[in-house]
């Protein structure tokens, strides 16, 4: 059974509802999921898990979330060589080019992405829900 991490920051709850259709994805392909919010989560347990799910909104000027978000990854980027990922997040304007920079990022730092991040236009639709589930489960 593989472990997987599912880490989200969300301000209005769109990417944490995101999230939990991650986890549902992952339990339901067999994986042993936890779920984390940003301030519960550090490079230290990086190593703990088989696959990590990583979901962050597009904030300001289409970026990852300055204050809590994008210090906790930073501080994990070091040990994301070779890891499972998949990224997630919702956006309430532009084109989705924070995600686009951030998978970028991830394959500068060696991981190994399971799909295309997932992104929606403010909260879930039933579309969106489904491609969480899916990145869930090609996560497990």
């Amino acid at each position: 059974m593989s472990k997987v991490a599912v880490v989200y920051w969300s301000s209005t709850g769109n990417t944490e509802s995101m999230a939990n259709a991650v986890a549902e994805g992952a339990k339901a392909a067999g994986a042993e999921v936890t779920t984390f919010e940003t301030s519960d989560f550090s490079a230290d347990k990086v190593d703990e898990f088989d696959a990590i799910a990583f979901g962050c909104p597009a904030m300001g000027d289409e970026v990852l979330e300055e204050d809590e978000f994008e210090p906790m990854f930073g501080s994990c980027e070091a040990k994301l060589s070779g890891k499972k990922l998949g990224l997630f997040g919702s956006y309430g304007w532009g084109d989705g080019e924070w995600m686009h920079n951030w998978e970028d990022k991830c394959k500068e730092d060696g991981a190994v992405l399971v799909s295309d991040g997932v992104i929606c236009q403010d909260e879930p639709d039933d579309d969106a829900v489904e491609s969480c589930k899916a990145l869930g489960k090609a996560l497990a």
